[in-house]
């Protein structure tokens, strides 16, 4: 077997299906570029029959990406087949990923079929989709659940031209040894399995994704890992890329595989996705969390001093945490400020576009000595929102707050092309601001998550990011606001959330 493992992103596909983690073309193609520097072998940017939206991006990032496999999931039938396709045509490199359930319960279930439909099904899909394009990964969903018997179809479909073949834990149901030798079986009873790359794609629902994927590995041989940055993903996530990159990387005396990923990207990849979702990355995350590499009993840190391996299995700088470490501030020029964007992965398609990132920097260090990456990134995130013309938008934002009296907001903001003024109470000076845009909005969203996390640490002075996470109508949304004055962030995200609302952008749930 290749001592060469493959990732597979699907931070774009199945991340994105987080409630409330649903992104825009533009960010998608950041983060896309981003996992494209990061040396991602494939790039699932999503599902491109599931909404016009779904399928611009698809296409947008198939167009721009040079260097990575850019792949559209699609049902097993062909319109979403040749959806995917059409998507792809711009691509260097494309892949359609076709499915269909394979469990009993699924099938019975869900699909209404008898497993003999379902299986000529899978053949006719991947059939069609091998004749438009050259790359093709069949998934069984709820393959760990399905019966071994369905063993045919898979060599059914490698017999059309499936190249590769990926056996999910759609519902994070697996324990390690047992996916790892539920993963081997399968690879000895299908004649032709070695004419495919066998692909593991787990949830953690249990806490087990990363652990099992690398038991699909080490113990089934499979060669491809579905994974996403930060672990993110619907329910409680997907195999976080980062946690099984550096267990490759790190004990390759036990895997004995290479992986082609620049580790050093790992950290931008990481706070462009929190600071695009507004999905915090917890601080004892393996590997990014902001206390990975802390160190605060006494004798960890005596022995760290002395000599570094005494504690520490990775190196911070390998993973990017010290990389880029120079700042930014208001005597730095327009060039310094491009550089920098270039640096982070950040391309923006216009010369206005830089002069109005530019101008938003300098607005800002007006108000914060030092500029960190972690600043731009929220700067050029919050431009990229603000270059759409938003049917919401914040004007201006007064707040009084003072012990012992009832706190109170006054708030400006623009809906359509009317402006509106209004004054509120509140418990606190954020309760009033954001009291005082709902009694204007009316919006009747139900506030699920608010949530303050500073963009750099160890200051007073960073910038506070917000999240803010509404409900209504069924629909749940993320919105994103940075700012140094930690009330006008709180306005910015909620606003931000009411944008995604009122956008009604059209979404259909994908296979896990």
């Amino acid at each position: 077997m290749s001592d060469k493992l493959i990732i597979f992103d699907t931070t774009l596909r199945d991340g994105e299906q987080s409630p409330g983690a649903s992104m825009t073309r533009d960010e998608k193609l950041r983060i896309a570029r981003q996992l494209e520097r990061l040396r991602v072998d494939v790039i699932e940017a999503g599902f491109a029959a599931s909404s016009n939206g779904d399928f611009e991006a698809v296409k947008t990032i198939a167009d721009h990406i040079k260097d990575s496999t850019v792949c559209s999931l699609a049902r097993a039938n062909d319109r979403d087949i040749s959806r995917a396709a059409e998507a792809l045509a711009g691509a260097n490199r494309a892949r359609i990923h076709t499915f269909i359930a394979t469990s009993p319960l699924h099938m019975e279930k869900k699909l209404r079929m008898s497993p003999d439909q379902v299986f000529e099904q899978a053949k006719l899909a991947v059939r069609f989709a091998r004749n438009l394009c050259g790359d093709i990964e069949f998934s069984p969903e709820d393959g760990y659940r399905s019966e071994p018997d369905f063993c045919a179809g898979c060599e059914a479909v490698i017999a059309e031209g499936a190249t590769t073949i990926n056996i999910p834990d759609t519902v994070g149901y697996a324990i390690p040894e047992l996916y790892g030798e539920f993963i081997r079986n399968l690879r000895e009873r299908v004649p032709n399995s070695d004419k495919a790359i066998w692909s593991v794609h787990c949830h953690n629902d249990l806490g087990m994704a990363v652990a099992n994927s690398l038991a699909g590995v080490k113990i089934g041989g499979a060669r491809q890992i579905e994974c996403t940055i930060n672990g993110l993903g619907e329910r409680a996530g997907n195999c976080a890329l980062e946690e099984v990159v550096m267990a490759i990387r790190t004990r390759r005396d036990h895997f004995g595989l290479e992986v082609g990923i620049d580790t050093t990207q790992i950290m931008p990849a990481s706070r462009m996705v929190s600071q695009t979702t507004g999905f915090v990355v917890q601080p004892n995350k393996a590997v990014v969390g902001a206390n990975a590499f802390a160190h605060a009993s006494g004798i960890h840190q005596d022995g760290v001093l002395k000599a570094r391996d005494t504690y520490e299995i990775m190196r911070a700088e390998d993973v990017g945490w010290a990389a880029n470490k120079i700042v930014l501030g208001k005597l730095s020029g327009r060039n310094a400020f491009k550089q920098r964007l270039q640096e982070l992965g950040i391309e923006l398609e216009s010369e206005g576009e830089i002069n109005a990132a530019f101008t938003r920097f300098k607005d800002l260090a007006d108000r914060k000595s030092e500029i960190f990456d972690e600043d731009i990134i929220a700067l050029v995130s919050d431009e990229s929102v603000t270059a759409v013309k938003e049917h919401f938008r914040l004007i201006s934002l007064a707040q009084r707050s003072e012990t012992g009296e009832r706190p109170q907001a006054s708030v400006t903001l623009a809906i359509g092309d009317a402006e509106h003024s209004v004054h509120s109470e509140g418990n606190g000076p954020v309760d009033a601001s954001l009291r005082a845009i709902e009694s204007v909005v009316q919006s009747g969203a139900e506030m699920l998550l608010y949530s303050v996390n500073a963009i750099t640490s160890g200051s007073t002075e960073s910038q506070g990011e917000v999240t803010v996470r509404l409900q209504h109508g069924g629909r749940v949304v993320n919105g994103v606001g940075a700012d140094p004055d930690i009330v006008v962030a709180s306005a910015k995200a909620y606003l931000s959330a009411l944008n995604k609302l009122h956008s009604n952008t059209e979404r259909v749930a994908a296979q896990g």
